[in-house]
């Protein structure tokens, strides 16, 4: 939470629950400019935390290494993240307070010092806004991303020209391929390898059926049987690249009658449409696949 008004260094820490919130009104009636800053800065803060919790929750939490545990040093890490990020600043605070001087009366003065009233003025515009937005998920919906977190960023960098390269041959778009990968490999730390650690470059979870003459790899994958999921070894797809694996994939689905639906959702650009229609062509077992793909899909990769 941030420290009560006075303290040297009101940006020191996030503002995420109730009191934090009440403490942040406090600062903005501090009485300096310094003090609305610092509530700006946590306004910010609060934002872009939000955005990673979203993203987080759009990234599947059942590999081998998620727990408690880990998922609460993450929560702390994104907090210290967002504390960064807002620092460099993103211009939320300025947004917010240029909005509000069009439509607060110009009359509205303190005292007989310009420069105080400016600044007093300034910090009961913060104030007000704090009331009246109903906290910061309201100022979230209104502002729009700016950023992705590293993760993502990587994964993108890594992947997408060949997501391109398969988009402009199968019409499924980019964004869409690489939404499915993030999905299947949790942004490329559950890639499936070999026993001797190699990578099968294997990014869509394909199996190795009767048909397929390629090298294949043996490792443990879960599957839902009447919803409930039971751990196996299964026989997957092993290709000599990244981009082989996503040609395969398109080729997979362009090829196959039961993904009409799903391509036709892809091409109108309907991530939920195209994840259902793999959910009911018997892409994958899990029950929460689809709404899981779309989230990605929407949220993070919007």
């Amino acid at each position: 939470m941030i420290p009560r008004p006075g303290s040297t260094d009101l940006s020191a820490n996030l503002a995420i629950d109730n009191k934090g919130m009440s403490e942040l009104r406090q600062s903005a009636r501090a009485g300096s400019p310094e003090a609305l800053k610092a509530a700006s800065t946590q306004f910010e803060a609060m934002f872009v935390n939000m955005m990673m919790k979203s993203m987080r929750e759009a990234t599947p939490q059942d590999g081998l290494t998620d727990s408690q545990q880990t998922r609460m040093f993450t929560t702390m890490l994104d907090q210290q993240t967002s504390q960064n990020i807002a620092k460099k600043g993103l211009g939320l605070a300025d947004m917010l307070v240029r909005q509000l001087s069009k439509t607060l009366p110009a009359q509205e003065t303190v005292g007989a010092d310009p420069a105080m009233a400016r600044a007093l003025l300034e910090q009961a515009k913060l104030q007000r806004s704090i009331e009246a937005s109903g906290g910061a998920a309201a100022i979230a919906n209104a502002a729009p991303a700016t950023d992705k977190p590293a993760h993502v960023r990587a994964f993108q960098d890594k992947l997408g020209s060949h997501a391109e390269e398969a988009s402009r041959a199968s019409g499924i778009p980019a964004k869409f391929m690489l939404g499915q990968a993030a999905l299947e490999t949790g942004w490329g730390r559950r890639e499936i390898k070999g026993r001797d650690g190699t990578s099968s470059h294997n990014l869509f979870g394909i199996k190795a059926g009767p048909d397929w003459k390629g090298r294949v790899v043996e490792t443990a994958t879960t599957e839902y049987v009447h919803g409930q999921p039971q751990t196996r070894v299964d026989k997957f797809r092993a290709y000599d690249s990244y981009a082989d694996s996503f040609k395969d994939y398109a080729r997979m689905l362009t090829s196959n009658a039961r993904y009409e639906k799903a391509l036709a959702a892809a091409n109108g650009r309907d991530a939920a449409g195209f994840a259902k229609g793999l959910q009911r062509a018997g892409y994958a077992t899990d029950p929460n696949y689809a709404s899981k793909l779309a989230g990605i899909i929407q949220r993070t990769l919007a």
